[in-house]
């Protein structure tokens, strides 16, 4: 009898249909590797949310198999879910300089970094993980230093993940994206490419990080006010281009922002960002300068409501208060969904006074994603047998998937996956067989998944309409009401305002809990569920409003 031949399966279980918390699993026989571990921010029907990681149910089932978490890129989206993963399950992390750098940063929050194998890797290296996979590092261009493709060899062929990335001709540090190792390895024989669809509506290519640069140096040059640039803190060529800008004209730089004022440190630290002695200010001493003379570097390109471009536009910034001769310089675009916050904070802006430049008034932002033209390339040197798009919302995989087929990939061969659906492939064919868990888990505090569908719906119910607490004390002896009930309301009405309102409600639970021990109905569940019911509807019949109830019986 002949042994069934072991299959590839290709698992993405974040990143699809969505912008956010990337990550690949790659099994083979008895081996898994996976391919970044990230996060993604709370959508606006998440309230109290702080961020949402993947369901790893099936990580987990099969922990024994893993051999290691392969990373791209140093971006959130691709390693914020790996403290969280690496609680759970504990395997090496390999990465280029700067990511690992940022994982370290990362993990040693979560008590994390002694326990963990970290390998730096470079370009060019191949690692051996298991008997089954071997995985090398690829140069690419991003919006964040060492980024990376991974080609992972397999038993049934090359598997390329292209993270995210564009083609950069001429990069602020490093070479451009390799894109003859791509050549390469089409013509050695690419089973199936992975790649990135973040900006496949856009025609044409990516404008270059280096004429944002040349953007900000004119800016900087006529200006005779302060200057706030607020940008990612992970884009550490787009904070240099600043540095390098203010320097030029003879100013000093201030950074706030956690994440920013960590991701210049580690880079400074590990080389990545060069700082002219005494450019570099505390943000504390800034008032020691004239507005000319100082930039400040600020998170909250996103509108993000704790960022400090937000708590500036707002005056709630401890350090910075923002003026009518302060020039702000959004330099990014808003992510899926974070468009009105964004607008919500230029307004306001515009409300003090202050003068705001944006990507809609000048070119002081290009993305870090390719667009078609560099897309298409990719293919053509790539030359997949199968082609898998990802990273980004359905209607992004779907129009990759045509882009595709524009260089010659075949419909069929190009497959357009949800997360938790599992790729089979060996050396001729590709096909899905099957799902495996794969969905959202949401971290609120020090909370890790313990706010579910339940959580979020109370909390949206109580986020519209509000709740009303009833409370009835109970005599334990003659199994009468002691005294009237009482009423809080908390984001219904205003109790002194609706008097009448509040005595109904006194009324009605009164009455409903009356007719139950008048039928020595003593079952507290009874109890409550007839005074909520009854309170519910006086509330709707008077109101046209459905408030959270909340019943509680004393006994005495």
């Amino acid at each position: 009898m002949v042994a069934k031949a072991k299959k590839l399966k290709i698992i993405p279980l974040g990143g699809l249909d969505e912008i956010g918390k990337n990550l690949t699993a790659l099994e083979y026989g008895n081996e898994i590797i996976m391919v970044d571990c990230g996060m993604a921010f709370p959508d606006d029907d998440m309230p109290g949310v702080d961020m949402v990681i993947n369901d790893i149910t099936y990580l987990e089932k099969n922990w024994s198999k893993i051999k290691g978490i392969f990373l791209t890129h140093g971006h959130e989206d691709h390693i914020g879910g790996l403290p969280y993963f690496l609680k759970a399950i504990n395997v090496p992390v390999y990465g280029t300089r700067l990511t690992i750098g940022l994982v370290e940063h990362k993990l040693k929050e979560h008590n994390l970094l002694s326990s963990v194998k970290l390998v730096r890797a470079k370009y060019g290296n191949v690692i051996n993980a298991g008997q089954n996979f071997s995985v090398e590092f690829v140069r690419t261009n991003h919006s964040i230093a060492d980024s990376a493709a991974l080609a992972i060899k397999t038993p049934v062929g090359t598997v390329i993940h292209m993270g995210d990335f564009k083609i950069d001709t001429t990069p602020i540090v490093g070479d451009m994206i390799d894109l003859a190792r791509l050549g390469e390895l089409g013509k050695e024989g690419v089973l199936a490419v992975l790649s990135d669809s973040t900006n496949v509506e856009r025609p044409g290519y990516a404008m270059s990080e280096r004429s944002v640069g040349e953007k900000f140096e004119q800016i900087f040059k006529g200006c005779n006010k302060r200057i706030i640039v607020a940008t990612f803190a992970s884009n550490v060529h787009r904070v240099q281009q600043i540095i390098d800008a203010a320097a030029k004209n003879g100013r000093k730089v201030a950074v706030s922002g956690r994440s920013m004022e960590n991701i210049v440190e580690i880079s400074i630290l590990l080389g990545y960002m060069k700082v002219p002695e005494g450019v570099l200010i505390n943000i504390d001493n800034i008032k020691k300068y004239r507005p000319n003379q100082v930039v400040i570097i600020t998170t909250g390109s996103q509108g993000e409501p704790m960022s400090a471009l937000t708590r500036m536009a707002f005056s709630d910034h401890r350090k910075v208060e923002v003026t009518k001769d302060d020039l702000i310089i959004i330099s990014a675009t808003p992510i899926p969904g974070n468009e009105k916050s964004v607008s919500n904070v230029v307004n306001e802006l515009f409300k003090i006074g202050a003068e705001v430049i944006y990507k809609s008034l000048a070119e002081v932002h290009v993305s870090g994603h390719a667009c078609q033209e560099e897309l298409k390339l990719i293919l053509a040197l790539t030359k997949p047998k199968f082609f898998i798009p990802v990273h980004g919302e359905h209607r992004h995989l779907v129009l990759h998937k045509e882009l595709a087929q524009k260089v010659g990939i075949p419909e069929k061969n190009s497959f357009v996956l949800s997360n938790g659906q599992v790729l089979e492939l060996d050396s001729k064919t590709a096909k899905i067989a099957g799902t495996v868990p794969a969905g959202k888990i949401l971290v609120d505090g020090l909370g890790v998944g313990d706010v579910g569908n339940i959580v979020l719906r109370d909390r949206k119910h109580l986020s519209q309409d509000g709740l009303i607490i009833v409370v009835v004390t109970i005599s334990h002896d003659s199994k009468e009401i002691v005294s009237k009930p009482d009423v809080i309301s908390r984001g219904f009405v205003y109790v002194r305002e609706a008097e009448s309102l509040i005595e109904g409600v006194k009324h009605v639970a009164g009455e409903s809990i009356s007719d139950c021990l008048g039928k020595r109905n003593m079952d507290w569940s009874t109890l409550k569920s007839s005074m909520k019911a009854s309170v519910a509807k006086y509330i709707y019949e008077q109101t046209k409003r459905s408030p959270m109830i909340l019943p509680i019986i004393e006994e005495i």
